[in-house]
């Protein structure tokens, strides 16, 4: 007998549709699995004859048995067709009726015992499956919340194949979960807030500009002065994700595995602190089979590269072309594959390799040579692609024990997203989100200056020597600038504060 179950396979960010075919028939006992399959879908058929066999069903034993993945050609990984293939082996061997399963997708690994386990891509795999027709969704327990953030789906939460097997003979009915069910994570509050940062005003205010247009930054300063404490705190004045946004980022961590298991939508901008050890494919993505790396994880959140020159230069240099494009592409000999990379890079490091190059309290011990191989470790092209260039200096001993705090993070976010609404209210109708976003054409439109902007802006060019890519750069920062001010036309103290930020801070 034939049966043929629905199932999926994650490719990147995406699922594609697969059906498991089973033919269970009389011929030289045998278990035979094809469709390009890798090793742990080749394992399956021992955990699924286990796992049968456990759940107090019968396995056909004295039986030919034929499994087929198809597509043929798409290759298959990972242990989610455990489940499906063993429901397919019950329906062929006549112990399920075959019209149970019709329009439904079904997904798990199982272990030997018959409970099913994790699998990761369900989210990616629920947004398929509706625009497939597919209206019912058989997934594990702790991975339904996160299907249920798909609308037009009735998703059931598996605990055992002997549940499910229950569920399919009309025995015991497995109850669906209520649509939108994870829509109730809670936000949890920042790990840091402004309002505990001492002093460094100048550079908060720059941290505003960056959030509100989503400019990448780079601090300068001393071991100490806080620039690694204002990076953790920058999730806090980035506007809340939008349920939108929220899916996509969501995505992103379920295909990578890194979905927190209470949290079937992340809600909190991420923020990404890799080590400076880590190599191209932890940063932008790869492997034999292509993961998103750190750029895509911090998808419409921060991604803070501290001590920056520490990092493999050519690591580094494998950015230049996501800063820009907002993706990234990773090509392998089978296709090509795109994950997404909006991101905010915020970058730190110290003026020197002893880090007290131009302080005012102690001595720099390096040689003019040393600072300049240092600063070397950071291209060019690489460094025109950074926004905001701020100095941050050592903090006063009054300014670090004054009692009174600063801005908090809610009243500065609140700004923020009033600027971010106007942005969104300029660019309705497109794709663009922010201002960083923007392109010449936009810009074209939307910052234009007075003559005596363009006064500025024209001695500037030649003064600081700036590129095409830092003029255009410098005219979005201004835009931001404008917007936090709820002023449509930019004023020319708005260009030289995006003029200021633009200034060279590691020129000698």
């Amino acid at each position: 007998m034939l049966a043929k179950i629905h199932s999926a396979a994650v490719i990147g960010l995406e699922a594609e549709p697969v059906d498991v075919e089973v033919d269970v028939g009389r011929g030289m006992v045998s278990l035979t699995l094809v469709g390009l399959p890798d090793a742990a879908v080749r394992e399956s058929g021992e955990r699924m004859r286990a796992a049968i066999r456990n759940s107090g069903c019968r396995f056909p034993y004295d039986q030919r048995i034929t499994i087929n993945l198809a597509p043929a050609d798409l290759r298959k990984e990972g242990p989610a067709y455990d489940l499906p293939i063993a429901i397919g082996v019950l329906v062929a061997s006549g112990q399920i009726t075959p019209d149970c399963l019709d329009d439904a997708l079904v997904m798990g690994e199982l272990s030997l015992d018959g409970v099913v386990r994790h699998v990761r891509g369900v989210l990616s795999v629920a947004d398929m499956a509706r625009h497939s027709g597919i209206t019912s969704l058989f997934v594990p327990v702790i991975d339904a919340p996160e299907a249920a953030l798909i609308p037009e789906l009735t998703v059931y939460p598996v605990a055992s194949l002997a549940a499910l097997v229950a569920h399919l003979q009309g025995a015991e009915q497995i109850a669906p979960l209520d649509p939108g069910w994870g829509m109730a994570t809670q936000t949890p509050p920042p790990a840091t807030d402004f309002a505990e940062i001492q002093g460094q005003e100048h550079a908060k205010r720059a941290f505003e500009v960056a959030a509100a247009g989503s400019h990448n930054l780079l601090l300068v300063g001393p071991p100490g002065a806080g620039k690694t404490l204002m990076a953790r705190a920058m999730p806090g004045i980035l506007p809340r994700l939008t349920l939108e946004e929220a899916l996509e980022v969501t995505r992103i961590y379920s295909v990578a595995d890194m979905l927190p298991p209470d949290t079937p939508l992340i809600q909190m901008r991420p923020f990404r602190a890799p080590h400076h050890t880590i190599s191209n494919a932890g940063l932008v993505g790869g492997g034999q089979w292509p993961r998103p790396g750190e750029i895509s994880l911090a998808h419409r959140g921060v991604l803070f590269l501290d001590e920056m020159p520490e990092f493999n230069r050519r690591v580094l240099e494998v950015m230049r072309q996501p800063l820009e494009d907002k993706s990234v592409t990773i090509s392998r000999a089978q296709g090509a594959l795109t994950f997404p990379a909006n991101f905010c890079l915020v970058a730190a490091l110290n003026p020197c390799p002893c880090g007290y190059y131009g302080d005012t309290e102690r001595v720099c011990t390096c040689s003019l040579g040393m600072i300049q191989n240092y600063r070397k470790r950071i291209s060019g092209p690489l460094l025109d692609r950074i926004d905001i260039n701020i100095e941050v200096p050592r903090v006063d001993y009054e300014k670090l024990t004054r009692t009174t705090l600063g801005e908090t993070s809610a009243t500065i976010r609140g700004r923020v997203e009033s600027a971010r609404s106007r942005q969104q209210v300029r660019f309705a109708g497109t794709s663009l989100t922010c201002n960083a976003d923007m392109g010449p054409t936009e810009i074209r439109e939307f910052c234009i200056l007075p003559p005596e902007g363009q006064a500025l802006i024209r001695s500037a060019m030649r003064q600081m020597h700036l590129s095409a890519r830092a003029y255009h750069r410098v005219l979005k920062v201004s835009r931001t600038i404008a917007d936090l001010a709820d002023i449509d036309v930019i004023q020319t103290h708005h260009l030289a504060e995006a003029l200021q930020y633009r200034a060279r801070v590691l020129d000698l």
